[in-house]
């Protein structure tokens, strides 16, 4: 039997996971107790999107599958994550997002398409949004949006889940949604305040820092050769952990970590960019 990480103390359920019983705390998701459910659109800090679709899995009882990451766990249910139902949505959604979106930078999605045998190609060429430029309006970070899935995480953490700033939005309907500021108006013209929350819930590489950009664009970019430091911001007294992420002597990216009682995953402009001076010393 395994028994997840409870937390405070609350009235315990049973469940099955493909053929395992599980015990989870009550409120506790599907997803929650299933760590290994392929998912995009999902946060630890945010509330469920359901947009993405490709947590399905099946529940016994259920006429369809079921997103995993906004579904509770009920007493006695019974949940598959892994039978051909469940590999062809997931084979399905996966190819139609390869199809229309650059999943290039996305992490762990390559080992799900062969995981499941998704071809993306079937489809035919790439869609027109795959082409389009990147917007790079301002010093700090860029948008682009080829490799938007339109999870809506960035509009959730921007708006009042957290930041309450609003500076973006869904825009268009149907296949023209896309994500934008009023009017498109540039970044700077906007109500944006530079905290990078955006970036940091961002699952495809979609907002991604400058810096981070440039070094993709001319090919020096590389995870492998990166540390990772957690610290404390000094900018003010709030106490925010900041986790640098450094290559070559140099801090490439600035996160937080969603487990951080102060932070929750957020931070300020001066958190997120303003260590730049620390290059200069």
């Amino acid at each position: 039997m395994t028994i997840v990480d409870i937390g405070l103390p609350r009235r315990l359920i049973e469940f099955t996971v493909d053929g395992e019983q599980i015990t989870v705390p009550e409120g506790a998701t599907i997803l929650s107790a299933c760590k290994d459910i392929p998912t995009l659109c999902y946060g630890d800090t945010l509330e469920p999107a359901n947009a993405c679709r490709v947590c399905m899995v099946e529940v016994e009882g259920s006429r369809t599958l079921v997103p995993s990451c906004s579904r509770k766990v009920e007493p006695g249910m019974v949940v598959r994550t892994d039978t051909e139902r469940t590999r062809h949505s997931r084979r399905m959604v996966l190819e139609l997002l390869g199809s229309a979106t650059d999943l290039s930078t996305t992490p762990r999605v390559s080992e799900w398409m062969a995981e499941v045998g998704a071809d993306p190609s079937r489809f035919g060429p790439d869609a027109a949004t795959v082409s389009q430029p990147a917007l790079v309006d301002n010093p700090l970070y860029v948008r682009d949006y080829s490799k938007c899935i339109l999870c809506y995480k960035c509009v959730d953490a921007c708006g009042d889940q957290w930041q309450n700033s609003f500076a973006i939005a869904v825009a268009g309907r149907g296949f023209d949604a896309h994500i934008s500021t009023e009017f498109s108006a540039p970044l700077p013209d906007s109500a944006c305040v530079y905290c990078g929350n955006c970036i940091e819930v961002c699952p495809t590489g979609a907002l991604s820092f400058r810096r981070e950009f440039d070094k993709r664009a001319d090919g020096t970019w590389d995870e492998s050769a990166q540390t990772a430091t957690t610290t404390v911001c000094t900018f003010c007294g709030v106490g925010c952990n900041l986790t640098l992420h450094v290559q070559d002597n140099e801090i490439v990216k600035v996160t937080s970590p969603h487990d951080s009682t102060v932070t929750h995953g957020n931070l300020c402009i001066k958190g997120r960019f303003g260590w730049q001076h620390v290059q200069n010393t």
